[in-house]
């Protein structure tokens, strides 16, 4: 043994990470990259990152403040004063929701940040959170790395995959601290209905839990529906934060700006948690988010039109596939069951990459009862998911 690797014997990662493996989504672009250097066209209907750019006034607006010269110092911690305004109007307009810009609003560096904060600023060791499973990773890893334990509420078909609130026993509601939700859902695509939402800021204001609900995919919406915020219920703001995204409402994945709303306090512990962990955004960027959210929106009502036709073109491909598969009304995934005589998803979805090309995301990547499901993302052009589909169709025939 070399005396730089004996001598670094004693670096060890702290507990709470020593049992975290690499993200699914960074291990896979790692093989991506090497099956295309084998000369293997990759089709990707994983990740659900927009393929489509923001509107251009979005980016001019970029490039003009960024050509001043004063728009290059650092930007006031939680966003400036104007992005808590339009952050404020946008939820006025569009939910008929009132917020106080200041106490009751917060710029995330996308909302992935604010996910993995809130568990930080409100578990403790051994508390409990609820987490919906099939469900975004983050809600766990947060919770794991606080030290918190895990409850899995899962997301069956015969519940709309909602989760089953009458379910959860009774001592595990008494230590819960935290009940994620997420609606339209990632990965099934799946909404909640107002009453729903109801049902569940009830039953965290009976249980004192505070309801983060995960929201990005409120403005791709399809054939006319268009999702509620959970913060329209009477009391919500009570037990109840919204992390929602212009990553997904405005293709600015990137550009990592988002936001959290509601509970004041909760708001509070998030902007100083978040004053110890970065300095803000470039004032640019917020700008120009400002003029997203403030400005013309037709233009994404067009291009969730796109959407809708990349999701008929999944759905019909994927049925007659054999897959069981039912059209989303929101987001951009299509979450559908394997045929019968396929029972494992990781494997599906490895042997479909290798043999075809095509990568699409095994459901159990999002939780156990993921199992035998695998998640079509539809951030492609449609000619390139219509081959994918056709690839697919004829290596499901001959294997």
């Amino acid at each position: 043994m070399s005396a730089s690797s004996s001598s670094s014997s004693f670096i060890q990662p702290a507990n709470r990470m020593a049992s975290f493996k690499s993200y699914f989504f960074a291990d896979l672009n790692q093989h991506i990259t090497a099956l295309r250097k084998r000369g293997l066209k990759i089709i990707r209907l994983d990740i659900g990152s927009p393929d489509m750019p923001p509107a251009d006034f979005i980016v001019d607006k970029l490039v003009e403040q960024s050509r001043r010269s004063d728009t290059h110092a650092y930007t006031p911690y939680g966003g400036t004063a104007d992005f808590h305004q339009a952050v404020t109007e946008y939820y006025g307009k569009r939910f008929g929701v009132e917020l106080t810009p200041q106490k009751e609003t917060v710029l995330l560096i996308g909302s992935k940040e604010g996910l993995f904060a809130l568990s930080q600023v409100l578990l403790n060791p051994g508390d409990i959170t609820l987490v919906p499973d099939p469900g975004y990773p983050t809600y766990q890893a947060g919770a794991i790395i606080a030290g918190a334990e895990v409850y899995k509420m899962p997301l069956l078909p015969k519940n709309n995959f909602l989760p089953d609130l009458k379910a959860i026993p009774d001592e595990i509601a008494r230590r819960a601290k935290v009940m994620w939700l997420n609606y339209p859902n990632n990965p099934t695509g799946a909404i909640a209905p107002l009453e729903y939402f109801q049902q569940a800021v009830e039953y965290a204001q009976k249980h004192e839990i505070v309801i983060a609900h995960d929201a990005p995919y409120v403005d791709v919406c399809f054939d006319g529906y268009r999702a509620p915020s959970i913060l329209e219920v009477p009391g919500a703001k009570e037990v109840a934060v919204e992390f929602n995204s212009l990553s997904k409402t405005y293709n600015m994945a990137g550009w990592r700006v988002g936001m959290a709303v509601g509970n004041e306090k909760v708001i509070g512990y998030l902007h100083t948690y978040k004053s110890q962990a970065d300095t803000a955004h470039f004032g640019p960027i917020i700008t120009a988010s400002i003029t997203a959210i403030s400005g013309d929106q037709s233009w994404t009502e067009q291009r969730n039109q796109v959407y809708q036709e990349r999701r008929d073109t999944t759905v019909s491909m994927l049925r007659a596939a054999g897959f069981s598969v039912e059209p989303p009304p929101a987001a951009i995934y299509v979450w559908a069951r394997l045929p019968e005589r396929y029972t494992d998803s990781m494997n599906f979805c490895s042997r479909l990459l290798e043999d075809t090309g095509v990568s699409i995301t095994p459901g159990p990547v999002y939780g156990g009862y993921g199992e035998c499901y695998v998640r079509v993302s539809l951030c492609t052009p449609n000619p390139l998911i219509h081959e994918a589909m056709q690839r697919m169709q004829d290596w499901m025939k001959n294997s």
